[in-house]
């Protein structure tokens, strides 16, 4: 039977290749659609693993700093600094926003991550932990390391709000957990990009403030001033990052700062599942739903192909059973070229997968668990949609071969 349905497909080789690359082409998007979530999950993690951090101690009560605002005194990590099994800890901000690069051609927008981190060396926490051209921040202000992503060069003049930013290093994979490049710059400035208002708003705040009758009190010198310096400052940060020594655990360390500085502290695997089971949840299952749309597609392509392929070779068929041909026989015929369609079409599939997810905007992570997934998955799709072909090829009468 095997050199039976051989010949059958040499026969109308035409239909398998065309439909097998049809097919292919779906299950190629399948592929995809499960490497961008696979991509989704990877940033959230590579997200961490860059930061540096063993604990992430945020806003009370807030799921921050990557899932939810928060805002903390940047005095804070002092305190932190001093608590039983804390190694490090540093200040840092994150900011997603337009990030404008200055050229002859005119400015040019990129979706980023601004991130402040806090002066020191490289390799404390919330720094890019290598790069893969130029140096990392050296100075108080004015200076930034993206990531490559963004298409920014060395020397390259970034605005960022009201400030320019030379690019004085390049890293590489350092990403949100929605795929946005980071831009690194010192932590000052990055404060003044996310809290400090503008020239504008300062000085309509001023004015509601002096008309405020509870703030202008003749008796007490210095209380106006002192308001609208609380109101116009910038001296929040979202996130303190600890790293804790080998000998504590995390609960150890973490529980101390929950009890005595009333803030909310995650360790990482807390912070993975908010990453993955709360920010990309609804994606999650937007992208199972086009899954199984695919499959139900594919499922009717291979299954009217089939059907096709049989209703052409009824005659044929009804020959085979007169002569004495078993019903097994001709089912395993037609099960075999729905299998030989499966196959070219998971060949071409895997092969346009590859070539496509490099150029897709978001990461695409294709596994080699996913392939071997699809493909046995492909394979039963393509048994499930034989079934009608051989349902109605056991059904056919012998004598038709004799009245046609």
């Amino acid at each position: 039977m095997i050199s039976l349905a051989g010949r059958d497909i040499l026969h109308a080789w035409g239909k398998f290749i065309f439909t097998g690359v049809g097919l292919g082409l779906l299950i190629g998007v399948t592929l995809t659609m499960a490497g961008v979530y696979r991509g989704m999950v990877d940033d959230g993690k590579v997200l961490l693993d860059n930061s540096g951090a063993d604990l992430w101690v945020v806003q009370k009560d807030t799921l921050g700093p990557y899932a939810e605002s928060s805002s903390m005194p940047d005095d804070l990590w002092r305190s932190i600094r001093t608590m039983p099994g804390v190694a490090e800890a540093a200040n840092v901000t994150y900011l997603t926003m337009q990030v404008a690069r200055q050229s002859n051609a005119g400015d040019q927008d990129v979706r980023a991550m601004v991130v402040g981190i806090t002066a020191g060396e490289a390799g404390a926490p919330g720094w890019p932990p290598q790069l893969v051209a130029g140096r990392q921040i050296t100075r108080g202000h004015y200076e930034a390391v993206a990531d490559i992503a963004t298409g920014f060069q060395l020397d390259d003049v970034l605005k960022i709000r009201r400030n320019h930013y030379t690019v004085v290093g390049l890293t590489r994979r350092m990403v949100s957990s929605s795929g946005d490049p980071m831009v690194f710059i010192p932590l000052k400035d990055a404060q003044e990009a996310q809290f400090l208002k503008d020239n504008d708003a300062i000085l309509m705040q001023r004015r509601r403030t002096e008309a405020n009758p509870a703030f202008n009190r003749p008796g007490v010198p210095g209380l106006l001033d002192a308001v609208i310096t609380s109101q116009t400052g910038n001296s929040s940060v979202n996130a303190v990052l600890v790293r804790i020594q080998p000998e504590f655990s995390q609960e150890e360390v973490a529980e101390p700062i929950r009890r005595w500085k009333r803030l909310t502290v995650y360790d990482r695997a807390q912070m993975e599942s908010i990453l993955v089971g709360k920010l990309i949840a609804t994606s999650a299952k937007q992208i199972g739903m086009f899954l199984v749309i695919l499959a139900l597609v594919s499922a009717a392509i291979v299954a009217f192909i089939i059907y096709t392929l049989t209703m052409d070779k009824i005659r044929e068929i009804a020959v085979l059973k007169l002569i004495g041909t078993r019903n097994r026989a001709i089912a395993g015929m037609i099960l075999q070229q729905a299998l030989v369609l499966g196959v070219i079409g998971f060949v071409v599939g895997k092969i346009s997968a590859t070539f496509a997810a490099p150029l897709f905007p978001k990461y695409v992570l294709l596994t080699p668990v996913d392939s071997v997934f699809g493909f046995f998955a492909v394979l039963a799709i393509c048994v499930l949609s034989s079934i009608v072909a051989i349902r109605m090829a056991l059904k056919v009468d012998p004598a038709e071969a004799i009245g046609g």
